[in-house]
């Protein structure tokens, strides 16, 4: 069974100076997100991006895959706190998204902290998010146990 989830954006104006709303219209979580240009290039100024809204989905992605993996290795995690910086640049072909960077910090009793990376690493490499990434996008994740 496949799932469709829809986005929809109103934009006015051109590029440079133009600016519109994004809306998750499956789920309603959040309507009229402001976005701009000088919002994926400047300073944000209370506005998202494509690149930051990338930034969640691979980073709620990522904490889902990385707990279904430790709990199938017996080892549930009590926490992970996850984020995903996703770096967007302009190079010679235009501007593009080069990279996305998960940081992972999490609470797993019974787990070593090398088994925690190992696990992390497959964990970045098997998340849904992460293959639509591949082949176009660096992919790289910093992972640690706390406490």
């Amino acid at each position: 069974m496949s799932a469709i989830r829809r986005a929809e954006v109103a934009w006015s104006g051109d590029l440079a100076t133009g600016s519109g709303t994004v809306s998750a219209v499956s789920s309603h979580a959040f309507t009229d997100l402001p976005v701009s240009w000088a919002a994926r290039t400047e300073s944000p100024g209370g506005m998202t991006s494509p690149e930051e809204l990338v930034a969640a989905a691979h980073s709620s992605c990522f904490a889902m895959a990385f707990s279904a993996d430790l709990t199938r290795a017996g080892t549930p995690p009590e926490r992970l706190s996850v984020s995903a910086d996703v770096t967007f640049d302009k190079l010679e072909a235009g501007w593009r998204v080069v990279s996305s960077h998960l940081t992972v910090r999490g609470v797993v009793p019974g787990i070593s902290s090398e088994a925690f990376v190992a696990a992390a690493e497959k964990a970045r490499d098997g998340c849904p998010i992460s293959h639509a990434l591949e082949g176009n996008v660096a992919l790289s994740v910093d992972a640690a146990l706390e406490g």
